[in-house]
């Protein structure tokens, strides 16, 4: 991981390489030019990165929209008797087998005036006069989905889950995870006030899925995320320049006197 933080350090424009070297210390591998992307056309996907998850037994259970059209993700390839088949042919085999694999597009609510935004959860080169956020988020890219979950109640949910909702098992990511830690942090989406004054668009809420207390235990809610910036590469990826226009909130974090850390929003005029 040695060569992957220098590289990053060097050029911190380029946030996806995180999810490139995480790729190479699962392999064993070195760091590859790019990370093996593919995009679904036109299918029925589960989208989990605006998603909250309940968490058990060490996985978390998102529950996510099911949407149809184009997605991008990580190739996520499994060898098979006819061959390899990688994430979007697994998602097709799903639609009459029972299941469905969660893919990323942009959450149009997270667009510039819509009601949820991306908030930064601060790492070591931007968490100014406070602490980095604790590293814990669900990771959803990839992740298997029930189909019989949806419009029903799954456990977590004190209510059914829509007709257009499905949850998806994806693992945690914690900062003992390869390729989590990015000296930039992480981003999650969280409500937003787009009708607001200026400067209180953003809400502390959003900032607190940064800081959730027991994030592995059993029955705790936590949000889906990813490293910063992952999300408008892939966005531009899927989609062609320029890079979507979102609702961005900062969050700042500090460490209390009980050893827990808390975080809210920076206050910022142009929210």
């Amino acid at each position: 991981m040695s060569r992957c933080r220098a590289t990053l350090n060097a050029i911190a424009a380029c946030h996806l390489l995180v999810v490139t070297c995480a790729l190479a210390q699962q392999t064993g591998g070195t760091v590859p030019a790019e990370p093996p992307i593919v995009v679904c056309k036109d299918q029925q996907y589960a989208l989990c990165a605006a998603a909250t998850c309940w968490v058990y037994n060490g996985l978390a259970y998102c529950t996510c929209d099911v949407l149809q059209g184009d997605s991008i993700s990580l190739r996520l390839a499994v060898p098979g008797p006819a061959g390899e088949r990688d994430v979007c042919e697994l998602n097709r085999l799903g639609r009459t087998n029972g299941y469905m694999v969660s893919t990323f597009s942009v959450p149009a609510a997270g667009l510039k005036g819509g009601t949820t935004a991306v908030y930064t959860c601060p790492g070591t080169a931007n968490a100014g006069n406070g602490v980095a956020a604790p590293v814990a988020y669900g990771q959803c890219d990839g992740g298997i989905c029930f189909r019989s979950t949806s419009g029903n109640r799954f456990p977590g949910s004190t209510t059914k889950l829509e007709g257009d909702e499905i949850v998806c098992s994806c693992p945690i990511s914690t900062a003992s995870t390869p390729g989590a830690v990015n000296p930039l942090g992480y981003q999650v989406f969280g409500p937003y006030r787009p009708q607001a004054p200026a400067g209180q668009r953003c809400v502390d809420s959003g900032c607190e899925l940064c800081s959730v207390a027991s994030p592995t235990a059993n029955g705790s809610v936590i949000p889906v995320g990813a490293p910063s910036g992952v999300g408008k590469i892939l966005a531009v990826r899927l989609s062609g320049p320029p890079a979507p226009e979102l609702n961005e909130c900062p969050c700042a974090c500090s460490a209390q006197p009980d050893g827990s850390t808390a975080c809210t929003v920076v206050s910022r005029a142009e929210q």
